[in-house]
């Protein structure tokens, strides 16, 4: 995997919006830290257009992140918020420069779709908080500023009853699982094999989980992974008669005839405490008494 440059004082920081529409008030604070950072803050063509609940149409949403991949003067690109909407725009997208000239590009949630199209390149990517939540945990706005500037990232959480112990060192990928479901069998489906994955999600039925679980299993992406760390699984949503398991009983039994380690609980995702995380990169994952994440 390449990584690209970490970033230093004076380097410039993109914010798009390739999903839900965005006001200059909700990130405001973001571009305050940013700058507190020593970072130069380039707001996106139109980044505060609206088309309903885009930040414009596909089209504009589109040319917005083009130019600011196609800017070699960016070191770094972060989705201002995620929403839904990016899925619409990646095959708009031509990366060429991208590929020739990397840079991170940071978000988490829809922003799953950037991820896993990036991955695919070979290139390094930032799941990570996003300007609209930088206020609510000053700890994931740390670990991004970590992240960038490239400072050790290590990680050591409390265990969870339903954790599989064991250890893992492999290249860690994910996202949001109902969008990892979404891009199976497109350009920008993942290769999980022997790799760490990572999921999360918001707002889901308990059905719907899984469905999504089982479309894992059957295509193969549970089959040989290295290891499997589960974020939040936030503000689950059940039917008037009971599907009778939860969101994480759901996927212990998913991958319950394989053998490597799982961690539930991990803080990432739709969480305040939501961490950053290095995806493209190897890891070591050990899931014991505690569990340690160590990039």
């Amino acid at each position: 995997m390449q990584q690209p440059p970490f970033l230093k004082k004076g380097d410039k920081i993109g914010i798009i919006a390739p999903a839900r529409k965005i006001s200059k008030e909700e990130i405001q604070s973001a571009i305050d830290i940013f700058n507190a950072w020593g970072l130069e803050v380039v707001l996106s063509k139109n980044l505060f257009n609206a088309d309903n609940q885009f930040s414009g149409t596909e089209n504009e949403r589109a040319e917005a992140l083009q130019i600011m991949l196609n800017d070699d003067s960016i070191s770094a690109i972060i989705s201002a918020r995620g929403g839904y909407g990016t899925i619409r725009i990646i095959d708009k997208i031509d990366f060429t420069n991208f590929k020739k000239h990397p840079k991170w590009i940071i978000g988490y949630s829809d922003i799953t779709v950037l991820h896993s199209h990036i991955n695919n390149f070979g290139i390094e990517t930032l799941h990570a908080t996003m300007p609209i939540n930088f206020t609510k945990n000053e700890e994931a706005t740390e670990t991004l500023r970590k992240a960038l500037f490239g400072e050790q990232l290590n990680y050591e959480v409390e265990s969870h009853p339903l954790n599989r112990k064991g250890k893992a060192e492999a290249e860690l990928i994910g996202g949001n699982l109902s969008l990892i479901y979404a891009l199976t069998g497109s350009v920008s489906d993942i290769d999980t094999k022997g790799k760490i994955l990572f999921i999360e999600d918001l707002d889901e039925y308990l059905y719907h989980i899984d469905r999504m679980m089982l479309n894992l299993k059957r295509s193969g992406k549970l089959d040989h992974l290295a290891g499997l760390i589960i974020g939040g699984m936030t503000d689950m949503k059940d039917n008037t008669i009971p599907f009778g398991k939860t969101a994480e009983e759901i996927i212990i039994d998913a991958v319950k005839e394989y053998d490597y380690p799982v961690c539930f609980n991990f803080p990432g995702g739709h969480v305040e405490k939501n961490l950053a995380l290095y995806f493209g990169r190897k890891v070591k994952l050990n899931v014991a008494d505690t569990v340690q994440l160590i990039f």
